[in-house]
């Protein structure tokens, strides 16, 4: 068979993360015929809305009440300096400057000074899906009494995400306190006309993504540059998506060790409901819950031993099958406390100061600091590394002889003239490898900045984008064992004159659409690729899963 092209699709680099391509203008503006828009400001936001607004385009709007609110604080901290009040970034300088006081004349020029030269940052730029969360949870956190942007800011943010005017946004120089100051001055920067945006995929200037959104460059006031880049959206956008991208790819999990259990007609007394609802573990429950159903129907689970003279594990299966509940099911509890830490985070105030303007009072405070979104991140990439572990066990024992239940070597006819499947485990085996190097905690590593003044960081954001990278490397370990388990599955229906639950064989059918059986030897590097891209990274439930 010849070499198949990489799909169109194929995740990017591994900095920037293999998320979702972006959505094409045509079909934004015709969603916006089927989805009202969502109103921010009114209420607290939802993952579902912030699910909308990134991957299907959905449209926002201000509250006009919020409006309200947001200028009474503009107004407020503007009265505040012009009376001569002391106020840390409007009326001093930043961080270690902040004992330097700025003349009357300056603080204006001193925001937009504030965001040229937190403008440094290198590396691949992040994915679209993850500037767009920023934007929409930076505007809903600026929608308070708390933050003096002006009402005009606010409205041009939500005019940029609208048209969808991406700021380009290096992945690498934020540590996480104070805030996300790097990456949001990117993200602030196409206001004022400046930096880079991209838009349908071309890379535009700043100015040039303005005249798209009907706007012309604005100029900041008093508090506005240190609102828009003092906060924890660069981290929380990271681990908003890497949620997202987890929850599909645990229910992937659950779907090929299902089929990895047909193959090897294992015992489907592990997942017996009973069991699992005596550790009362939700995830526990829904992964057992969720094998159950994928091997509805099936000739091959609970097979009599006495039909397979060659049947090795007659009583119970190794743990990386019979224990795939629990591994998948605590990586599915993890996935759920993350959740909820990004949905508190993205309805918080995380700027600094904070002004409360009924009360008269602007506090200097730490809501800013990314220490429980950083640690949230490296718990979650616990998780992103035991499912690809307990794959890679399953892949290899499905290719070893000795493990399979009488399934021929590598998984192919003519072992030793082909290699088979032989060397794509040693490729589960290197991605695994890479996953533990990663999932070392970025939150336990902290290096003072700004003289001192700021000598505890919580480097969330390197926690996200070693996160990407880690699903990038999770999401091809599980498209591996899904041509495995497919190439076993064939052999096994072969051998014993059987067949799969009617799930799992849609989803082999599937499978063998992008991958079909293997013969003899053949480069399986684009299969690989593109099994991971439109199966395992697809939105929704795996393909059988509805039936």
């Amino acid at each position: 068979m010849p070499d198949k092209k990489p799909p169109s699709n194929a995740p990017a680099k591994p900095d920037a993360g293999g998320g979702e391509r972006p959505i094409a203008r045509e079909k934004t503006l015709k969603s916006k015929l089927y989805m009202e828009p969502i109103i921010l400001g009114r209420e607290l936001l939802t993952l579902d809305a912030i699910r909308d607004v990134v991957y299907r385009g959905r449209q926002i709007e201000v509250h006009a009440d919020a409006l309200v609110d947001v200028e009474r604080a503009a107004q407020f901290v503007g009265e505040q300096a012009k009376a001569g009040r002391v106020i840390y970034g409007v009326t001093t300088g930043f961080g270690a400057n902040s004992n330097t006081l700025i003349a009357p004349a300056d603080m204006t020029k001193l925001q937009e000074k504030l965001l040229l030269s937190h403008a440094c940052g290198v590396g691949d730029p992040f994915p679209e899906e993850v500037v767009r969360a920023m934007i929409c949870m930076r505007i809903n956190g600026l929608l308070t009494m708390h933050s003096g942007a002006r009402a005009t800011t606010v409205l041009a943010l939500a005019s940029m995400l609208n048209a969808r005017v991406h700021p380009i946004i290096p992945s690498q120089g934020s540590v996480g306190a104070s805030g996300d100051l790097c990456p949001l001055a990117h993200m602030g920067l196409p206001l004022l006309g400046l930096g880079e945006v991209l838009v349908d995929g071309l890379r535009l200037e700043g100015a040039k993504g303005l005249e798209i959104c009907g706007l012309a460059p604005i100029t900041l006031t008093y508090k506005e540059g240190i609102a828009l880049l003092n906060g924890t959206q660069a981290q929380t956008a990271l681990a908003f998506c890497a949620t997202h991208r987890l929850r599909r790819l645990a229910d992937m999990a659950d779907a090929v060790c299902a089929m990895s259990l047909e193959a090897l007609c294992g015992r489907g007394n592990a997942f017996d409901a009973r069991l699992h609802a005596l550790r009362r573990r939700a995830g526990q429950m829904e992964s057992a819950a969720a094998i159950r159903r994928w091997t509805e129907g099936s000739e091959l689970v609970d097979r009599d031993p006495d039909l397979m003279p060659y049947k090795r594990d007659r009583i119970q299966d190794p743990y990386s099958i019979r224990c795939a509940p629990q591994v998948h099911g605590a990586c599915r509890d993890v996935l759920a406390h993350v959740e909820d830490v990004v949905l508190q985070e993205s309805n918080a105030v995380t700027d600094n100061p904070i002004l409360f303007p009924d009360a008269g009072d602007i506090i200097s405070g730490g809501n800013f600091h990314g220490e429980p979104v950083a640690m949230a991140i490296d718990y979650l990439k616990l998780a992103i590394a035991e499912l690809a572990n307990i794959s890679d066990r399953r892949c290899f024992k499905l290719l070893s002889p000795e493990l399979s239940e009488g399934l021929p070597a590598f998984l192919v006819d003519k072992p030793g003239l082909d290699s088979g499947l032989m060397i794509a485990q040693y490729v589960t085996a290197s991605l695994v490898s890479d996953n533990k190097v990663l999932a070392h905690p970025a939150s336990v590593d902290s290096i003072p900045t700004s003289g001192n003044k700021e000598d505890h960081v919580a480097m969330g954001a390197q926690a996200g984008v070693q996160a990407f990278r880690m699903l990038d490397n999770s999401e091809r370990v599980i498209a591996i064992e899904l041509i495995i388990a497919a190439q076993a599955l064939d052999l096994r229906m072969r051998l014993d004159n059987a067949r799969p639950g009617f799930r799992i064989a849609a989803l082999h059918k599937a499978v063998r659409e992008i991958s079909p059986f293997i013969h003899q030897d053949r480069r399986m590097s684009f299969e690989i690729e593109a099994v991971a891209s439109d199966l395992v990274r697809r939105d929704g439930k795996p393909p059988g899963w509805e039936l």
